[in-house]
């Protein structure tokens, strides 16, 4: 039987299957940094935004996400955004994500950081 991980963000990170909205995606994301891998968040960083490589902190332990609100990103959209905060042992990071479906899977463009 599939644990949580493999029902959720690892059939996505294998490539078994693609995130079906832009919330899904930066939820698999979020998984991505937890668990240091690399390749998935570039392959899913749009093209025209895209960094030629990351370099994460190996130290910071993410301990949670909270969906704040989205936008659009559904099925039916070709854009949306997603606001959240991603907590880590310390502190908090709170981004409000933009993302576009290239070649009809939902990538990663960029995001901004509000206050609050």
């Amino acid at each position: 039987m599939p644990g949580p991980y493999d029902g959720c963000c690892g059939r996505f990170h294998s490539g078994a299957a693609a995130a079906p909205t832009a919330e899904a995606l930066m939820r698999s994301r979020y998984s991505a940094f937890v668990r240091g891998d690399q390749a998935y968040l570039l392959r899913t960083w749009h093209p025209r935004t895209r960094p030629a490589r990351l370099d994460l902190d190996p130290g910071t332990r993410w301990t949670g996400l909270e969906i704040l609100a989205t936008r659009d990103g559904s099925a039916f959209h070709a854009t949306g955004t997603v606001e959240f905060r991603a907590s880590f042992r310390g502190g908090a990071l709170r981004e409000r994500s933009r993302f576009e479906r290239v070649d009809g899977a939902w990538v990663y463009v960029d995001g901004e950081f509000p206050e609050g």
